[in-house]
């Protein structure tokens, strides 16, 4: 099986949210990181933060990934199996958390993958963002806008996307 490298960036990115004192910022990570997941938690570990580093990656219209980093753990949610058939990244979420590439059978639906309780102590439980990860309605950037509001950074996030023209 051939994992295509998809040349069309336009929509990726990755962005980064930690707490600072009482406040939320958020910044946005070079493009590269959006396939690069050690990469990526290379650089979340770089951000040291009272909650943890959050990772908030959007790839084109298919999927995306938190990565959260708190000390030495490391937790990753993955919006979608499947995608792990067409994109390098999100295979490589599925090789970080041990879970095999989905069977044929399993490519007509859209399963998460990774720790649904990612931010629940943040104040989004499993069962929301697993409602989330699977409303067909949203591109991955309005499911990621809609945590990060849930999350109480939402301007910040939205100040960052604005910025990416």
């Amino acid at each position: 099986m051939t994992v295509l490298d998809h040349d069309d960036d336009s929509g990726d990115f990755a962005a980064v949210a930690f707490r600072e004192e009482e406040y939320w910022e958020v910044d946005l990570l070079p493009v590269a990181l959006v396939h690069d997941l050690k990469g990526l938690i290379h650089a979340l570990r770089q951000q040291p933060s009272i909650s943890g580093t959050i990772g908030l990656v959007s790839v084109g219209d298919d999927f995306f990934v938190i990565v959260r980093v708190y000390g030495g753990e490391v937790s990753l949610f993955l919006s979608d199996v499947t995608a792990s058939v067409d994109w390098q990244v999100a295979r490589d979420v599925l090789d970080h958390l041990d879970i095999d590439q989905p069977d044929d059978d399993d490519l007509d639906q859209v399963l998460p993958a990774g720790d649904l309780s990612i931010v629940a102590d943040l104040g989004l439980d499993e069962m929301e963002l697993g409602a989330l990860a699977g409303d067909l309605d949203l591109y991955p950037d309005e499911v990621l806008a809609s945590i990060s509001e849930r999350l109480g950074f939402a301007q910040a996030f939205q100040r960052v996307l604005d910025a990416m023209g």
